[in-house]
């Protein structure tokens, strides 16, 4: 069903899902989100399984109309987004109709978004990926990046059975301009000197503008090989670090090559891994290493986060009429107050009961937040 219309495509936004597995052997590259914890959330948010195809945009966000209903979210760096011109929270859902806009501004903190809808983007499944692999041009939408006036199609879904949910706030992740990533030493880690090793955990290296979707060039300390930097060519794993011929690690990214020659010293972990993708060049990053144990200790816990439904808070959906209960005798009407007064035509309560009791509702409306105060009285 066709039900995006792009009318500006940001900088660099594509189609991507969780990644094409099982293909690096054959020289395909696994591809897939950058930043996988705000993509599995963006989807969870809309009802979508983790893996269904979502927009990864960079640095700027997109801008475009719903052409029909929807349910949507947006997860990832800190950016600027309206509604129909009114500003939205972001890591939450929201229940779109046919012609409502949305558009978004230029990161803030992080570097990309997320974008998700009800049912999925519908795109071909290529190599059992939905991914876009912008070098081979093939997967996602036309196997390119989204352009300007290109229309998307999204699975259909049944809406209203849907619940709007909120991730919480205090497990939304921050993007400071110092981030300290943990990594697993070992591959080539024999291959350097213990003062080598010393100078890589001790750091800083700083991201440097060469740095896109395979890869993260760093700038610091010269880190010292034994011999060289050469080996034979093996695989490259998503937060492999290679420490080429000047000394300078390169940390390979999600649409790396599957194959390199150039010695690494370590594997940023998979929990970590988000934190280099919404890092901005000019990051300073601190090495820290840990164990496997530790590593698969921190992943278990944020895939916990992710799945619980605890992490998630129902958003409350005011009616698009004004709701009127039912009159029943020996019921008196009730005064509402608050701004959100409009959308509660009006409240009865039993005439016996006596004391004055002023109930305070926080209701949420298209991106608003509104005070609505109900005066009552108990017995």
């Amino acid at each position: 069903m066709e039900t995006l219309k792009i009318t500006d495509s940001g900088l660099l936004t594509t189609v991507q899902d969780l990644g094409r597995y099982g293909y690096q052997r054959y020289g395909i590259a696994v591809g897939g989100v950058m930043d996988a914890f705000s993509a599995r959330i963006a989807n969870r948010l809309v009802g979508n399984a983790e893996n269904d195809a979502v927009l990864e945009t960079t640095l700027k966000g997109i801008d475009f109309e719903f052409t029909a209903d929807c349910i949507f979210s947006i997860t990832g760096g800190k950016c600027p987004v309206t509604w129909n011109e009114k500003p939205i929270e972001l890591w939450r859902s929201y229940r779109a109709k046919s012609g409502d806009r949305i558009d978004m501004g230029i990161c803030q903190e992080g570097v990309r978004n997320y974008l998700a809808f009800s049912g999925g983007i519908d795109v071909p499944v290529v190599l059992k990926s939905r991914s876009t692999n912008l070098r081979a041009n093939f997967g996602g939408f036309q196997g390119r990046d989204i352009k300007m006036h290109d229309v998307l199609r999204v699975f259909p879904r049944n809406l209203p059975e849907l619940t709007l949910l909120k991730f919480r706030e205090d497990l939304r992740p921050r993007y400071p301009k110092d981030v300290r990533i943990r990594v697993i030493l070992g591959q080539q880690s024999d291959c350097f000197t213990e003062k080598g090793i010393r100078t890589f955990l001790d750091g800083p290296y700083t991201i440097t503008p060469d740095t896109d979707r395979i890869g993260m060039r760093l700038l610091g300390k010269k880190v010292a090989h034994k011999t060289s930097a050469d080996i034979i060519s093996d695989g490259i794993t998503f937060g492999a670090i290679q420490i080429i011929g000047n000394g300078q690690p390169v940390v390979l990214m999600a649409d790396r090559q599957t194959a390199g020659g150039y010695t690494k010293i370590g594997n940023v972990i998979t929990a970590d891994l988000y934190k280099l993708a919404q890092a901005l060049q000019g990051t300073k990053v601190f090495f820290e290493a840990v164990t496997v144990e530790e590593a698969l200790a921190v992943l278990q816990e944020q895939d916990r986060v992710i799945a619980d439904e605890d992490s998630y808070e129902k958003v409350f959906e005011i009616p698009e009429k004004p709701v009127e209960a039912p009159i029943h005798p020996g019921y008196i009407p009730v005064p509402v107050k608050g701004a959100g007064a409009k959308y509660v035509k009006k409240l009865y309560r039993t005439a016996a009961l006596l004391r004055p009791v002023v109930s305070k509702y926080s209701v949420s409306i298209e991106g608003e937040t509104f005070a609505v105060e109900v005066e009552t009285e108990n017995a």
